[in-house]
């Protein structure tokens, strides 16, 4: 690929960042290749060097906050008309209580993810309580002068998958992590991304 090519798809791929941030980042990459190209790589070898084009708008992303890109997106390109002004008075009724609604059911989604997540972590705790609990009971059962095996097996059985279920509790909560920031970075590229109809 040649330096014109990958500046240009670059270009396109941040479109969506701010104007002062866009031209600093193609700043960079223009001098990273050109200082590649002055230690004596050819233009293909200098643009490998940097990594493909997915992989460095991936880190802008990541490097770059979501509100300065829905600052940039949402920010008017053109005054608005009156009589735009008039239907977005007269439709407030209308489009303001979808607009929330479509919100609040994002925002619910998303909690029921961490739901899942606090769920796992209760049933470790229960499992744990009913464990000791057990264990404890049998102690008491001993010092009436009773012998009951079952209180101590049911104990311990709970202990033993209170155990396990520690790993299904870091795995949970690794893999929430994980869907979350992907979330957020999917909302980070769209924002990024050029509209298509410009």
């Amino acid at each position: 690929m040649k330096k014109a090519e990958f500046l240009d798809i670059l270009r396109k791929e941040l479109a969506g960042l701010p104007k002062d941030d866009l031209q600093s980042r193609m700043s960079f990459y223009e001098e990273a290749i050109a200082d590649r190209m002055d230690e004596g790589k050819s233009e293909e070898e200098a643009i490998a060097d940097l990594g493909s084009i997915d992989e460095i708008v991936k880190q802008i992303a990541e490097d770059t906050s979501l509100v300065k890109l829905v600052k940039e997106k949402t920010r008017p390109r053109r005054r608005l008309r009156v009589l735009e002004i008039i239907l977005l008075i007269l439709g407030f009724p209308l489009w303001f209580p979808l607009l929330m609604v479509g919100l609040v059911l994002l925002l619910v989604g998303y909690l029921l993810i961490w739901v899942l997540v606090l769920v796992t972590y209760t049933v470790e705790v229960s499992l744990s309580v009913a464990g000791i609990g057990s264990i404890i009971c049998f102690f008491g059962y001993l010092t009436n002068g009773e012998m009951n095996l079952m209180s101590l097996g049911s104990g311990l059985s709970a202990i033993g998958a209170a155990i396990l279920f520690v790993f299904a509790c870091i795995w949970a909560t690794k893999g929430t992590l994980k869907l979350s920031k992907a979330i957020v970075l999917s909302i980070k590229r769209s924002f990024m991304k050029k509209e298509r109809s410009k």
